[in-house]
């Protein structure tokens, strides 16, 4: 890769800052000054630095981060309404980040952020069969009746039936639900919409897990960190 575009994909800067850079010495290659802006690197075992500073090229990142309600999960967000990549600081906003699954604006919970479009595609794809796991909040209890309709598969209206799902209720009392919902698919406001089937109301979702991953209780609202080597492993099997 030519050494101008790995410092501007790494988001040293634009083409033109970072040819600005290295003419003036400041960038190193194997140790070495370069004022070569088209010299060829490798990105695998080449040692690049600015200002003293390793840049490490990454051609993908995955993020996981903990979505707080409030916050769009992509798109643009109206005046004053933030977009989760809006979170992301300087160490990765760099990169055009999109969701792997979205979340309802008022939702919070597991959101997965990268810019690997083949995996965002096999995240979502109701053919991988990625379970989803949320919490839920309902107005209305839920039943033993639900339960079964979840089963089964819920018919949300004349053009959508969700395919089976799992609803375990872990609470019901004064009108008040408290449940896990496992689903396989991802369309439009579909666990609200299936619980609204039932005849209840959600009043607060939160995802807990995408496949085998988990959401990172030790991250605040907001916060974000790495996928680790086996989280990523475990989910592209």
């Amino acid at each position: 890769m030519r050494l101008d575009r790995l410092l501007a994909n790494m988001g040293i800067g634009s083409r033109r800052d970072v040819k600005k850079l290295i003419t003036s010495g400041a960038v190193k290659v194997n140790g070495r000054t370069v004022k070569d802006a088209g010299l060829e690197v490798n990105t695998e075992s080449d040692e690049v630095t600015c200002g003293g500073e390793s840049v490490k090229y990454r051609q993908f990142v995955y993020l996981m981060m903990n979505k707080p309600a409030g916050v769009l999960s992509c798109g643009d967000g109206a005046p004053g309404v933030k977009v989760a990549a809006d979170l992301v600081g300087d160490d990765y906003n760099f990169y055009d980040l999109s969701p792997a699954g979205r979340l309802d604006v008022d939702s919070e919970g597991l959101l997965i952020l990268t810019n690997d479009g083949d995996f965002i595609h096999n995240i979502i794809s109701p053919n991988k069969k990625i379970g989803k796991v949320y919490f839920i909040r309902t107005e209305g209890e839920l039943s033993g009746s639900d339960v079964e309709r979840f089963r089964e598969g819920v018919r949300v209206d004349d053009e959508f039936t969700a395919k089976s799902a799992k609803l375990e209720v872990l609470k019901s009392i004064g009108g008040v639900s408290e449940a896990l919902v496992t689903i396989s698919e991802g369309k439009y406001h579909q666990v609200k919409r299936m619980v609204k089937a039932c005849g209840k109301t959600v009043t607060y979702l939160k995802r807990l897990s995408i496949g085998g991953l988990r959401l990172d209780e030790g991250l605040a609202p907001g916060a974000y960190r790495p996928l680790t080597d086996g989280e990523l492993a475990d989910l592209k099997r």
